[in-house]
């Protein structure tokens, strides 16, 4: 009896232990997959680095700096569903997948903005904006920032409350690529929000 709970235990530890192996696989594959370019530019405008490298449950790769929860993976998600619903009824058909879109997930530089409401932000490069009411001295805080074409790459702020949030950040970055591949006189309008405009883009 004592020999068969060992050797049951033992079955049960080596599974777990093909199951982690596994999953570190997967990600490292996701990792080596994408631009050390692209890991380089997300550091230097968030100043984060990226260690943790999971996938959202429909397929969208995401660098984090500890490991995201299930909750905000799935907020992610339906940032996604909405902006594929959205772009379809536009007739839009390019860069429709999940696993087309990375997302890198960098410390908030805020957590409130102006009003004092809920509002994880990062600080990025004024450029185009300084002078502008967003300029706050050479930066801008930023709910989201494009971060590269091909791959489809942005990075957001952490949030651990109002997920509603990081899927409308999620949609609206979103909308910048979707533009790119699928409309691009729309997308060279609409790209620099310091000639006015903002989100949605796309009713």
């Amino acid at each position: 009896m004592k020999l068969r709970r060992f050797i049951d235990s033992v079955r049960v530890l080596l599974l777990c232990l093909i199951l982690i192996t596994f999953s570190v696989q997967v990600a490292a594959g996701s990792y080596r997959s994408t631009s050390p370019a692209l890991i380089a530019r997300a550091e230097q405008i968030t100043g984060d680095s990226f260690p943790v490298v999971t996938t959202t449950p429909r397929g969208v790769t995401v660098f984090a700096r500890t490991a995201p929860r299930s909750d905000l993976l799935n907020a992610i998600d339906r940032g996604f569903a909405d902006l594929f619903a959205v772009a379809a009824r536009h007739g839009y058909d390019n860069r429709m997948r999940f696993d087309d879109y990375t997302v890198f997930i960098g410390r908030a530089d805020r957590l409130k903005d102006r009003q004092g409401q809920y509002s994880p932000d990062i600080a990025v490069p004024a450029q185009q904006y300084t002078g502008t009411d967003y300029d706050q001295g050479g930066f801008i805080y930023a709910a989201g920032m494009v971060l590269a074409f091909n791959p489809c790459a942005f990075v957001i702020a952490e949030h651990d409350r109002d997920l509603g949030r990081v899927s409308n950040v999620v949609r609206f970055e979103g909308e910048h690529l979707i533009l790119y591949y699928n409309d691009r006189a729309l997308y060279e309008k609409t790209a620099d929000h310091s000639r006015g405009g903002g989100h949605p883009i796309l009713q």
